[in-house]
């Protein structure tokens, strides 16, 4: 699933969304091409990559379904994790087909981190990772359920403002950082000015959002490892997130940078759904 997200990253960021034409699921009118550019190489082989994987998920969905159906959440994870991905594949076929808005665009990796979280969850209930956290017996406050709620669906948020960034060709609009223009502070002027800098802004909101959360849990939660080292981890993978998104402006949108920038918002994602995993099994809600 990290592959289909890279990948689907990848796409976007060089520019070969239609390295294979308005042809799906071939490519420029071949089932396999045989003039490979570098764009055709990268369109094609994430087509690969996302069948291969696709056709994996549904054996562990269907796997995890009867080894596993005992345990609650295996079965609506199973169903996510299939059905998210054919969402996206529909979302990328439309857009090779016949075009899509960039606000529609922009949902398409989205959809393939729920995908993915659905996956690394399932996986988790595989490895009997609960079991080793005894996450059974959890307790969890208010303040923190809410707080985890909260950021989780905030930072979906996130996500989508990051993909109308790419979608609107707004990266490079701001070259300062983390103002639009360090010598001359004031809200936007252009469309793609203010695409750029909510997110700028969303980000930061996150960022501040989970430092607080990590204090919290540091002052109250010591005792429960789970969440303890699980939201030093999300404040790690944020700052790396915001580090990551300043430094592809400052690189001009270094490939490698911009990569990164997508990995850490997966691993974010995540590990904060698990979290919610976790707030659901509480048996304490005050």
């Amino acid at each position: 699933m990290l592959f289909i997200l890279l990948g689907g990253a990848l796409v976007t960021k060089t520019d070969s969304g239609m390295g294979c034409g308005r042809h799906w699921p071939g490519c420029n009118g071949q089932l396999i091409p045989d003039v490979i550019t570098a764009e055709v190489l990268i369109e094609f082989s994430h087509r690969i990559v996302t069948g291969v994987v696709g056709i994996l998920i549904v054996i562990l969905a269907v796997w995890s379904w009867r080894a596993l159906g005992h345990v609650r959440e295996t079965k609506f994870l199973s169903f996510m994790a299939i059905f998210f991905l054919v969402l996206q594949a529909l979302i990328g076929a439309a857009q090779v087909l016949w075009g899509q808005g960039d606000f529609i665009l922009a949902l398409h990796f989205g959809i393939s981190l729920i995908s993915f979280a659905s996956v690394l969850l399932l996986t988790l209930l595989v490895f009997e990772v609960d079991k080793k956290y005894d996450t059974q017996n959890i307790q969890v406050g208010k303040p923190l359920k809410w707080h985890t709620i909260g950021v989780t669906i905030y930072s979906y948020i996130v996500v989508y403002t990051g993909a109308l960034v790419r979608h609107t060709n707004s990266e490079l609009v701001c070259l300062d950082w983390p103002f639009c223009d360090n010598s001359a502070i004031g809200l936007p002027t252009r469309f793609n000015e203010w695409v750029q800098m909510g997110h700028r802004f969303a980000a930061a909101l996150i960022f501040i959002w989970i430092l607080y959360i990590m204090v919290h849990v540091i002052r109250h939660y010591k005792s429960q490892p789970v969440f303890y080292w699980g939201w030093i981890i999300s404040f790690i993978l944020v700052l790396a997130q915001v580090t990551t998104g300043a430094i592809a402006i400052f690189t001009h949108l270094n490939l490698y940078i911009a990569l990164l920038h997508s990995l850490f918002i997966s691993l974010l994602f995540g590990l904060l759904t698990y979290m919610i995993l976790l707030v659901f099994r509480s048996n304490r809600s005050s």
